[in-house]
């Protein structure tokens, strides 16, 4: 029996590549840059993994992502030539960006039909703040926060998931990972959790090519939350 459902959130739950280039647009406009805001999302998420890399490996310590996000800012900033058009002061503001994601037009209401079932909880890489202030700007409403910073580990390491499972004190067969990324899912099976798919084409731009479609015999295939909502209820 599930008894509770964790979820991934950059990209399953939330819009990062619309939130981040939001909020560089108006950075950017506030400077006189004319930065493409789109083409810097996708340049800042794409120094995530390797940052968090360096902790998997164990060459660096856990460091919550906030801070990994802040030093893949400055080598995005460096890289593309505007890093002395913005303070450390706000270089912070701009790394806020990751708190202020709108969530996808089926997030709250089908996390809030799950929550109804069971308990809900993100299992991401963001930290306890990040993932705190991101749930009270897009209303998500989870049970409480898990993942990174409580495992302190990063998603696929084993432990991310193990971690999370203890600290609801459950077996793993009875919490459910819920991600847009066939990859996240995978690595939660290997730990025993059951696992849905709910796809996310618009994630990374109409340039998409990965994660359109289920990789495996996931337990759930949902077109969205709100319809794994219904599923988890039959």
């Amino acid at each position: 029996m599930i008894r509770a459902a964790i979820f991934d959130v950059f990209g399953t739950v939330v819009d990062w590549r619309e939130g981040v280039a939001a909020a560089a647009r108006d950075a950017f406009a506030a400077k006189g840059l004319d930065t493409d805001p789109h083409a810097f999302a996708d340049a800042w998420r794409a120094e995530y993994q390797p940052a968090m890399q360096t902790v998997r490996s164990g060459a660096r310590g856990y460091v919550a992502l906030d801070q990994l996000h802040f030093e893949n800012l400055g080598r995005v900033l460096a890289r593309l030539g505007i890093a002395d058009a913005f303070t450390e002061a706000e270089a912070w503001a701009l790394n806020a960006a990751w708190e202020k994601l709108p969530p996808w037009p089926d997030s709250v209401a089908g996390i809030a039909a799950i929550r109804r079932q069971m308990i809900v909880a993100p299992c991401s890489n963001g930290s306890i703040a990040l993932m705190t202030r991101l749930a009270r700007f897009g209303g998500l409403p989870w049970d409480c926060i898990l993942g990174a910073d409580v495992a302190r580990a990063y998603k696929p390491d084993p432990l991310a998931y193990r971690r999370s499972v203890a600290a609801l004190r459950l077996a793993p067969p009875e919490l459910l990972m819920v991600a847009a990324h066939n990859d996240d899912l995978a690595a939660a099976r290997t730990e025993g959790l059951g696992t849905a798919f709910v796809p996310r084409p618009a994630e990374h731009g109409p340039g998409q090519v990965r994660d359109l479609a289920p990789t495996a015999d996931w337990d759930f295939v949902a077109p969205d939350m709100i319809a794994l909502a219904s599923m988890l209820a039959e």
